[in-house]
């Protein structure tokens, strides 16, 4: 089973969509063009394919054929619906909040960490001179901050330095795994939920 899917709204899926086979070429060409899930506009955003679904598809026309299922059992499809493009205007606002907020958080961990009277101490240590404003020293530590978090995220804007994820990737890529582990669990849960309040089962 794949683990994810993108769609688009009201497409078909087949089950050479959600899942890899390996075995005869006839076999194999008329399983992938098994219909598995029909996309509707009753469908949430997600979808969850079970590995038991796919198999039983399979064997309502196979009953007698020998599967082997490797690897994760569920499939998460995605229907991906049209969004309204992001304006200039929207960027711009969305811009300044992220440099207002990475501002205030700089100067916040500064004041908290006494930032300037460590530069002073320090300008002290090297020059024997007492200066209050330091810039010999704040200048480029300024200039530096912002270098290094280029550095750090290994990104300018599309542009990556090398093939290496930057933890804000890693990060994200870790989030997205616990999402898609809640929504496979929560999906489950509501299967049995719905399986038990129906009166046929």
């Amino acid at each position: 089973m794949r683990h994810k899917l993108h769609v688009s709204p009201m497409q078909t899926v087949l089950i050479k969509d959600v899942a890899q086979l390996v075995g005869p070429d006839h076999i194999i060409n008329e399983i992938s063009k098994m219909i598995i899930h029909q996309i509707s506009i009753h469908d949430k955003t997600i979808v969850v394919i079970d590995l038991m679904k796919v198999l039983k598809a399979i064997r309502n026309e196979y009953p007698k054929l020998d599967i082997q299922p490797i690897g994760t059992s569920q499939t998460i499809i995605e229907v991906i619906y049209n969004r309204p493009k992001m304006t200039g205007a929207y960027f711009i606002i969305v811009w300044i909040l992220l440099f207002i907020g990475a501002g205030l958080a700089i100067m916040n961990f500064h004041e908290d960490v006494s930032m300037q009277e460590v530069h002073q101490k320090i300008y002290f240590i090297v020059t024997g001179q007492q200066n209050d404003y330091p810039l010999l020293l704040q200048i480029p530590y300024s200039l530096g901050l912002g270098f290094g978090m280029v550095l750090f995220f290994n990104h300018i804007f599309k542009k990556r330095f090398n093939e290496e994820p930057s933890p804000l990737d890693v990060e994200m890529f870790n989030y997205q795994q616990d999402l898609d582990q809640y929504v496979i669990m929560n999906e489950n849960s509501e299967n049995e939920k719905k399986k038990n309040d129906d009166p046929n089962h």
